[in-house]
């Protein structure tokens, strides 16, 4: 009986536990930890379920109470998509600054603004977009990109921090530590470091190449930003690549996931495939003999999380015996235990970033970093019997070329939308009002028949004055019954008004819609243009443009003409109508583009007379004291795999060739041709061969893709209002021959460590408006590695910042090293100031034998001020 007793009173104690647990289960236990509460979540799935979460689009689990999420956005120097963001200099001109400070600083504002976004998200009620791509309300952020930028000819080098190791691993360190805040129990967001590893073009083959590399250089160039950013950054995610390394891909890669990255770093986070890479495993490598066994052999590899669908094959891999489901359950867990810490499963007042307002997003105070951030970026490359700053005896500028107005040039890729962009132009017209008249002209297009934005300053509205056109949305297709909303706009560019989240269109955001524009266009020279209405991937989804000039319908051909860029020389008419236009002369316009998917974008561009274009430009420069000339490339002509672009210079978002495109080297020649002192200012994301420029320009700067505020900063530099001292993150040569082949991995004759030639301008260089001297070297050797100073001076009457670059050359290293940045400071100095420098070096990081040592304001070489010494 009394057995009978205990044996009840221990039912009902296990009974009520169950119950308890049933209503509370530990997984929602705020006070548990992440590891304990991820497992007990997983072990309630089912077997789809569990499957179901490893795929970036990951649906909800309503009876567990898991809400859907994306994992998929990006914040690579700003939060892309779901409405306004800060825009900041892209990567490639952040680790222009040298200045890991600024770094962490503009981290730590994208992420505050993903927590304003998340938290505004929630607190409206607004449910996580659920489609593919990437855009929306998250946290977890595919950013930074910190594959090395090995060659200049790869299109995605802009993402990177350049060239060098170093470099490249203290830029992530703090964009990482940035992103994922300091709070001991909960991230901010989630930094995912990619693309791990041997990455770097060409963008065309990524679907299917083997990186062949030996191990010297895959330890000692491309691992180190990674480990850097695992071991000091603590990333909590990272991104395999599509390739392969040494003929396994990067996704498959035991040797690459579990041996370095968890056994040897320590990481304890999750993976994540780059966007189709599993399929590769399978269709492009053919690695594996069906999409099962890739899936199965990534997920036993490492990778947890599949951009894309194909980990839905596991399901049948687990049922037929052939994959084990311990081996999801433990990549499950590792996603989950990324969302608890990330708090999305606890009462908002227990997480302290919950309390941060959508007042952040956008705002006033970020925005001054963005200015100081291209200001910083800017690199003065040459200045011959100082052109710059402009006298104050400068009463007359000419502005001209293809990104002296040109807002989308600003901004690189993987960009997000601020309320405003200033342009080069606008922004010299701002610093110069008053002092000196400003005339503008475009001068030529980025390529030979490229098209561009037709210009606000052509149209004129047809209810009014003024510049622009007059726009009407209606909520069909069909242009019925009273539109939704009128008003004037700039232009027609369609899409970036749907990227900010145009309140007034939020009746028909997301539907099936129509809208036409109408004003006047006035010609600006008399000739032949191209004209096209081309959409972001919209003309294959339902979507249908019409143009008319004086009511008669241009014949466009067929709308194959992709918005990122011209199309094939073999298809140059396809999209595109060639019509004969008049100066002077007002044309009737009327543009009606209808929209049945979510997929939108529409754009107005043209491609005027290349030769009336050039005179305008040449007329302006005649009749000013100064041009400056605004040149180089887009993101629509180097970027992420860009197919069908294949035009002279570029294939597939790679260049093919370093030189300006012809139209703008023949800008700058006509430009100088005219006797006028010339500043060649370059929008770049990679180096350009500007030999003419170098030679023949009163001074030549690299602005690179300078974020929001690059014209502002642009036109302070020019005044002097700002002192540049950006230093160049990568090596510019002086022509593609210098250069091995593209597809070879090897490092032997690439970058400042191995490449013997003569380059153009030296990896870690820039000018500024002031002079450095170093002295006082000291040099120690200790138990832990080295401890190196120097003194810094700046011997000038005017206040400015010095990069000290410290580089580190061994008499026993490989073959072909030359050098080896170990270390650099950005320090600001006043007039006649001078500061010690103090570097500490790991024993690791030193090069065998003999060391030499030099400090200085850039690589030990004849010009550049620096001390050097023996180790």
């Amino acid at each position: 009986m009394k057995y009978l007793f205990r044996t009840t009173l221990a039912f009902l104690f296990a009974a009520s536990l169950f119950a308890q647990s049933a209503k509370n289960p530990p997984y929602l236990n705020p006070d548990l930890s992440p590891e304990k509460r991820a497992q007990d979540l997983v072990s309630r799935m089912t077997l789809e379920e569990k499957v179901l979460q490893m795929q970036n689009v990951a649906p909800a689990i309503p009876r567990l109470k898991v809400p859907a999420y994306n994992w998929w956005s990006e914040a690579l120097h700003g939060v892309v998509g779901a409405g306004q963001a800060t825009v900041f200099p892209q990567a490639i001109g952040l680790a222009a600054t040298w200045d890991t400070h600024l770094m962490h600083q503009v981290s730590t504002i994208i992420s505050t603004e993903a927590r304003a976004r998340w938290n505004e998200a929630i607190r409206s009620g607004e449910k996580p977009a659920m489609r593919s791509g990437p855009g929306r309300v998250g946290l977890t952020f595919w950013s930074p990109n910190i594959n090395i930028f090995r060659d200049p000819r790869w299109g995605r080098g802009q993402e990177t921090y350049g060239e060098d190791p170093y470099l490249a691993g203290q830029m992530a360190v703090q964009f990482v530590r940035g992103m994922q805040g300091d709070n001991p129990h909960y991230l901010k967001t989630v930094s995912t470091p990619k693309h791990y590893v041997v990455h770097s073009g060409p963008e065309p083959l990524r679907h299917q190449f083997d990186a062949r590399v030996s191990e010297y250089d895959l330890t000692h160039t491309y691992l180190p930003a990674f480990r850097a950013a695992i071991v000091e950054g603590k990333a909590d995610s990272i991104m395999c690549a599509y390739s392969a390394v040494n003929g396994v891909p990067a996704c498959a890669n035991t040797d690459l996931l579990q041996k370095r990255l968890r056994d040897e770093w320590g990481f304890q986070g999750y993976v994540v495939s780059d966007c189709g890479a599993i399929r590769d495993i399978f269709s492009g490598h053919k690695y594996a003999p069906t999409l099962g066994a890739a899936s199965a052999d990534a997920v036993k590899a490492g990778t947890d999380l599949t951009c894309g669908q194909e980990y839905k094959s596991l399901i049948d891999e687990v049922k037929s015996g052939r994959f084990p489901e311990s081996e999801i359950n433990r990549a499950v867990e590792r996603l989950f235990v990324a969302r608890f810490r990330l708090g999305m499963f606890d009462p908002p007042d227990r997480v302290p970033y919950s309390k941060i307002p959508f007042s952040e997003v956008d705002s006033a105070a970020h925005r001054k970093v963005a200015l100081q951030a291209e200001r910083e970026a800017i690199v003065l490359l040459k200045n011959q019997d100082h052109t710059l700053p402009l006298a104050s005896s400068v009463t007359k500028i000419a502005v001209v070329g293809p990104s002296a107005d040109d807002a989308v040039a600003l901004l690189g890729n993987y960009h997000g939308i601020s309320s405003k962009q200033v342009t080069p132009l606008e922004g010299i017209r701002t610093r110069f009002a008053g002092k000196a008249q400003v005339s503008y002209a475009v001068g030529s297009t980025y390529t030979s028949g490229s098209l561009v934005d037709v210009p606000s300053k052509v149209l004129t509205p047809s209810s009014g004055s003024g510049h622009g056109v007059n726009a009407e949305y209606f909520d069909n297709t069909d242009f019925q019954g009273q539109p939704v909303l009128r008003r004037v706009e700039p232009g027609i560019h369609l899409e970036s008004f749907f990227r900010v989240r145009d309140k007034a269109l939020a009746p028909i955001l997301g539907k099936p819609f129509s809208v036409r524009w109408t004003g006047t266009l006035t010609a600006p020279y008399t000739g032949e243009y191209a004209v096209s209405a081309r959409g972001l991937f919209a003309f294959r989804r339902g979507a249908v443009a019409h143009v008319f000039l004086d009511n008669k319908e241009l014949d466009m051909g067929p709308l194959a003409r992709p918005m990122n860029g011209p199309p094939a020389p073999e298809s140059r008419h396809a999209g595109e109508a060639h019509v004969q236009l008049e100066a002077g002369h007002k044309y009737t316009l009327r543009v009606e583009y209808s929209q049945k998917q979510r997929s939108f974008g529409a754009q107005l561009v043209w491609s005027p007379p290349a030769q009336p274009m050039l005179d305008e430009a040449l007329k302006a420069i005649k009749n000013a004291d100064v041009a400056i000339v605004c040149v180089g490339l887009n993101s629509r002509l180097e970027g992420e795999e860009m197919r069908g672009l294949d035009i002279p210079g570029f294939k597939g978002g790679d260049r093919t060739r370093l030189t300006l495109p012809e139209p703008q080297d023949a800008l700058v020649k006509a430009a100088v041709a005219t006797g006028k002192p010339v500043v060649v200012v370059l929008t770049s994301g990679s180096a350009i061969a500007a030999n003419f420029s170098t030679q023949h320009a009163g001074a030549l700067l690299e602005a690179w893709y300078g974020g929001e505020e690059l014209g502002t900063a642009l036109a302070e530099t020019l005044a002097g209002d700002n002192n540049p001292a950006g230093r160049l993150p990568v090596t510019f040569y002086k022509s593609v021959a210098q250069l091995p082949p593209f597809t070879d991995y090897a490092m032997k004759g690439r970058t400042y460590r191995y490449f013997h030639g003569d380059p153009l301008y030296t990896f870690g260089y820039g000018l500024s408006y002031s002079t450095f001297q170093y002295s006082g070297l000291h040099v120690q050797r200790t138990a832990m590695g080295a401890e190196i100073s120097a003194r810094v001076k700046n011997t000038s009457s005017r206040e400015g910042d010095e990069v000290a670059e410290l580089y580190l050359s061994g008499s026993g290293g490989p073959d072909g090293l030359i050098r080896q940045l170990s270390g650099f400071q950005r320090i600001h100095l006043g007039p006649q100031e001078s500061r010690e420098v103090k570097f500490t070096v790991k024993s690791a990081d030193l090069p065998p034998g003999s060391v030499t040592v030099s400090v200085g304001g850039g690589q030990p070489l004849a010009g550049i001020p620096h001390v050097e010494g023996k180790l």
